[in-house]
């Protein structure tokens, strides 16, 4: 509840709670790579909104690994015949008898056929609307054309069941909710107001304490740079909107990770974060390592939007 800034709803999280341990072994029979202790067992690590190390992770891939353990299982139900799949089609319409869906329209991307699929249910499983917002973390190709088939929906007369949980992250794709444990966030202690002054760039940030300000250890002395996202998210909106943000546009927080080399060695965060560190700087073209990466808020779940009642 805490985690959740107290906005979800009780009963769901206790369920949650309750069934967590029976999902993170489904995941592990399907073969999600969990990091493991020595000893084999598998191991945690701490995240954003909690005090303990309790988080279940795969290096700093968790959910493209809970992705592919459900690609995989879905193919394993495909080679048993159980599902049948569609590569390179598009839904165009939906298909309604009697106030139901009763089926979809679909264009062969390849050939151009059009075909009609029947069934007793049909679930839209389109992704999230995340594109309407200017910066997303979502993959852009993901959640475009799929919003042809919410609206088909539309057309038909079926409503949004909600739309009201809009999820935003505190980084640059998962940088800073998968580096939690590790970083510190950063900011200018004042604006930077002189004439022509864009920011400061990443490597010219100066080592003085004076200079530096390290707001979420500051304002939330308890959990430092482990609050829930959405706190980390607003709290960076704000510094930014002070003027207190670095980089060209001065839109965006440092995401520090000087402290932990130093403490744990360049190996160890290498082996952790490994690849969102590469991905960083391949996108930014600056070396984590030696300079401290920037992040922004963004829009990253659009939840509970692909819901629909029929009228």
């Amino acid at each position: 509840m805490k985690g959740g800034d107290f906005r979800a709803r009780e009963s769901n999280v206790y369920r949650l709670a309750q069934v967590s341990l029976n999902i993170i072994d489904q995941c592990v029979a399907q073969g999600v790579p969990f990091a493991r202790e020595y000893s084999g067992y598998l191991d945690n690590r701490s995240f954003g909104g909690a005090q303990v190390s309790r988080t279940f992770y795969a290096r700093g891939q968790t959910g493209q690994q809970l992705l592919l353990g459900a690609y995989q299982a879905l193919e394993r139900q495909i080679g048993a015949g159980t599902v049948e799949m569609f590569p390179r089609t598009e839904m165009l319409d939906l298909i309604v008898i009697d106030g139901h869906a009763r089926g979809i329209v679909t264009r062969d991307l390849m050939t151009g056929k059009i075909e009609s699929h029947l069934g007793d249910a049909v679930v839209l499983g389109t992704g999230g609307y995340g594109n309407v917002y200017y910066l997303s973390t979502n993959a852009k190709g993901s959640n475009a054309t799929p919003s042809g088939g919410r609206t088909s929906a539309v057309r038909c007369s079926a409503i949004p069941a909600s739309r009201r949980f809009t999820d935003v992250h505190s980084g640059l794709g998962r940088l800073s909710i998968q580096t939690h444990a590790d970083e510190r966030v950063v900011a200018q202690r004042r604006p930077r107001l002189g004439a022509g002054e864009k920011g400061r760039h990443a490597a010219g940030q100066p080592d003085s304490g004076s200079e530096r300000d390290y707001y979420l250890e500051r304002r939330y002395p308890s959990f430092g740079n482990l609050v829930p996202r959405d706190v980390a998210s607003r709290n960076a909106k704000a510094v930014c909107d002070e003027g207190r943000g670095v980089g060209g546009t001065k839109l965006a927080v440092y995401l520090d990770l000087r402290d932990a080399i130093d403490r744990l060695g360049k190996h160890v965060i290498k082996e952790r974060y490994g690849n969102l560190i590469d991905m960083y700087e391949r996108i930014a073209g600056e070396d984590p390592y030696q300079e401290p990466m920037r992040i922004y808020p963004a829009i990253h779940y659009t939840m509970a939007a692909c819901g629909w009642t029929t009228t």
